[in-house]
């Protein structure tokens, strides 16, 4: 059986109506038959049936043994870093995202939690910054937003020899494309707003746990801690899910398109997608997932930050828009935008330049979308072309 249709096997028939999607359960509390008696559930912080088939349908997905869903990406960050003390510290690849710099840095250093930023995309480097107070290994591959990989499995083996935990943030792959628990990881994350969501229609996060005993730990601060995700919100990420693997097969289509006509582009420095040959990790890209994804990043060759501001001011199918993985294409700047809370060398020796942009490549049809890039182009050409014209003409007055 394919995992499509695995999945779509794998989401239960309401056994109480025959309803072929899942109930949401609005509720808040459950009627108990005697104190501490009930049927599975008491209180729906704790748990409630509509987000434990979502933990259940992407821990399936991600092969591993306990799912936890919270309200939002970073809140599922936040409890995989509860997991460890104060004066542990945690190995971080370097061009990570910007909420997950700003929670390691500007919360969890002021409790003593040190942390090492590296590039991941050579597990050496992991190697070589491992002390004896690293207990956390957390990677991003692809990277948000130069779209580095990282070879799970062989700093998976690094993790085991030294006693740490690997935690994959797995949002831009998605279980559809890559399985790091599958790999050696130990902890998958996913901001579950992207691709498994899909639509651009909810806030969610989602961390699942190879091993049942720390699952149950994740579960506890889940609980202790509150940040839930809400029984609609846990529906609408069941309904995207549903649809995952038919559109990121066109996610992955459209955005291989677009990352070959950038890379042929005259106006265009770098491109950055692991689907491409030129990609420094491809092969490890491609012995590991399935596909490439659907986000592709490119630097101009003006590195200029005003240029870069207009460029995605003036797209009109891709929308000027945080976040991405929804079915509509949007388009961003990373300096200005996702990656702000990051001090500028820090983030520019990242390779996170002033020029980068970032595409969330939807699953309009391909053509449409390299035409509006196109028509940016050229309009940005011309506009440079003038600029450049008026500059002349008043060098020469000034001259005269």
């Amino acid at each position: 059986m394919s995992n499509a249709t695995q999945l779509l096997q794998s989401i239960p028939i309401d056994p109480l109506t025959g309803a072929i999607s899942v109930p949401i359960y609005q509720t808040s509390t459950f009627v108990q038959e005697a104190p501490g008696v009930n049927k599975g559930y008491d209180y729906s912080r704790t748990n409630n049936p509509t987000r434990a088939t979502l933990e259940s349908i992407v821990a399936q997905l991600e092969k591993g043994a306990v799912g936890a869903a919270f309200a939002s990406g970073l809140a599922a960050i936040d409890a995989v870093v509860k997991l460890l003390k104060s004066g542990d510290e945690i190995i971080a690849v370097d061009d990570i995202y910007g909420g997950a710099y700003r929670l390691f840095t500007q919360v969890y250093e002021q409790y003593g939690i040190t942390i090492k930023f590296v590039d991941a995309s050579d597990p050496i480097n992991i190697f070589n910054a491992i002390s004896e107070k690293t207990k956390l290994i957390w990677i991003e591959t692809p990277t948000n937003p130069t779209l580095k990989i990282a070879d799970i499995e062989a700093i998976a083996k690094i993790a085991k020899a030294n006693g740490c935990l690997l935690c994959v943030d797995n949002t831009f792959a998605s279980p559809a494309l890559q399985q790091p628990l599958s790999l050696g990881a130990d902890i998958v994350v996913h901001s579950a707003t992207k691709y498994l969501g899909g639509h651009s229609d909810t806030i969610a996060g989602i961390v699942v746990v190879k091993d049942a005993t720390l699952g149950a730990r994740i579960k506890f601060f889940q609980n202790a801690c509150g940040a839930v995700l809400a029984p609609l919100d846990s529906w609408l990420t069941i309904r995207g899910i549903e649809t995952l693997f038919l559109r990121i097969k066109q996610h992955c289509i459209n955005a291989q398109a677009i990352a070959e006509y950038l890379e042929n582009h005259p106006s265009v420095d770098k491109v950055f997608y692991p689907g491409l040959k030129s990609h420094p990790n491809h092969v490890v890209a491609k012995k590991q997932s399935k596909g490439f994804g659907g986000v592709v990043s490119f630097s101009l060759k003006q590195d200029e930050l005003k240029l870069a501001e207009e460029f995605v001011s003036t797209t009109q199918v891709f929308k000027l828009a945080e976040s991405l993985g929804g079915v509509k294409s949007l388009i961003s700047h990373p300096a200005n935008m996702t990656h702000k809370s990051i001090p500028a060398e820090t983030r520019r020796a990242a390779g996170v330049v002033d020029s980068l942009i970032r595409l969330s490549v939807g699953i309009e049809e391909v053509e449409d979308l390299i035409d509006d890039l196109e028509k940016t182009f050229k309009q940005l050409n011309r506009h440079s072309s003038v600029q450049e014209h008026n500059k002349t003409k008043v060098e020469e007055n000034s001259f005269c």
